[in-house]
């Protein structure tokens, strides 16, 4: 796979393409606290990625339970933006398709790692 990038990398750049314009529309009462939140968990994701990356060993397999509870941070904040009506039904799914597939792929380097 010499010059190609994982997929796990394409989908969670497809998914902070997708998520930081829908989270402008969110209340601007909430953007510095909620938003911001949404936001980090979505960027500390990608970044305990790019770091799991350029480990081996442990340190990768670190790195790896890092970016699941980013992961998991993101799916409450994602449930409780739906439950209040900040995401349309149809944003909703579509999102929860995305962090679905970045899920299984990080369970499947997580799981190679381990070997």
């Amino acid at each position: 796979m010499a010059g190609q990038e994982m997929v796990i990398f394409t989908r969670s750049f497809d998914l902070l393409t997708w998520l930081l314009p829908v989270t402008n529309n969110f209340p601007k009462a909430h953007r510095h606290t909620f938003t911001k939140r949404l936001l980090d968990a979505a960027f500390d994701l990608r970044e305990k990625m790019e770091e799991a990356n350029l480990r081996r060993g442990r340190e990768r397999l670190e790195r790896l339970i890092q970016t699941d509870e980013a992961l998991a941070r993101m799916k409450v904040y994602l449930r409780l933006a739906a439950r209040w009506g900040w995401l349309t039904n149809g944003q909703y799914n579509h999102v929860s398709v995305m962090v679905a597939e970045i899920g299984r792929l990080l369970g499947g380097w997580h799981k190679a790692t381990s070997k």
